[in-house]
């Protein structure tokens, strides 16, 4: 159900409140027919989400300075915000659809909240539900990956040959079946070489495991068969796709890959 807030209200109802869950902000008038047209749509798509959004309604007139601060100039006008901060706004009498796109952006979907979980049958399921993401593809191939399961995580990545992680990770199963880069795959698993074994936690924005792996597989370059190297090129930059692209080791480790191939 709707609230309706105020100036003396505003912050902690609506922006305070939207650092734990999205808010909606309805910016309306007793007097705006379209605004009527549009609360049934607000409503119904905020209790279609059960508690997941919340519905704020701001009089215009009995809130004058606050429609100025968010710079309404017409209403309806409706501010979404998350965070405290706005992302997204509708404005005019727009039809239900916009109403939906606008709220479905603001809560995770069902596939993201599986993949927020991150266990193997989760992430199944929401490759199910979503099978053209490719980050949920890649979830579920490292899942498979750390049971041991190759043929499996390859299966996951098929068909996401335009992420380059996905690739990377299909580049690393063919070169694994090849004897390739084993030691650098069980650094980037922390199996081996990487501080608290299993599992150890990433260490800056590119992590120690990762950093370990692709300088790993950047030493076996020279000594690989020419045929494995474009698979090589692949795992690596599978790798440093998972960085901040401003990190300096990352930088430094794609300079390398691209002096050692080319």
């Amino acid at each position: 159900m709707a609230i309706d807030v105020s100036e003396a209200t505003f912050e902690q109802e609506v922006v305070e409140r939207s650092r734990q869950v999205p808010v909606v902000a309805d910016f309306w008038a007793e007097w705006c027919g379209p605004c009527r047209t549009l609360t049934p749509a607000l409503e119904a798509a905020e209790s279609a989400r059960a508690g997941k959004v919340v519905l704020a309604k701001v009089d215009v007139d009995a809130n004058q300075a606050l429609a100025a601060r968010y710079g309404v100039q017409g209403i309806p006008a409706v501010k979404a915000f998350r965070d405290g901060q706005v992302v997204g706004e509708l404005v005019g009498a727009v039809s239900k659809a916009k109403v939906e796109e606008l709220f479905d952006s603001l809560v995770p979907s069902r596939a993201d909240e599986l993949l927020a979980k991150g266990d193997e049958p989760s992430l199944r399921e929401a490759a199910e539900l979503e099978p053209r993401r490719a980050d949920i593809a890649v979830a579920l191939a490292k899942a498979r990956l750390g049971r041991g399961a190759e043929d499996e995580a390859l299966n996951a990545v098929e068909g996401h040959d335009a992420d380059f992680a996905a690739a990377g990770i299909a580049a690393r199963v063919r070169l694994s079946r090849r004897g390739i880069g084993a030691a650098a795959f069980a650094k980037l698993d922390g199996h081996a070489g990487g501080p608290g074994g299993p599992g150890a936690p990433s260490d800056g924005p590119l992590g120690e495991r990762r950093e370990a792996a692709a300088e790993a597989l950047l030493d076996e370059i020279p000594s690989v068969p020419q045929d494995a190297r474009e698979d090589l090129r692949r795992a690596i930059v599978g790798i440093l796709s998972e960085a901040d692209p401003g990190d300096a080791a990352a930088r430094r480790l794609r300079q390398r890959l691209a002096a050692a191939l080319y």
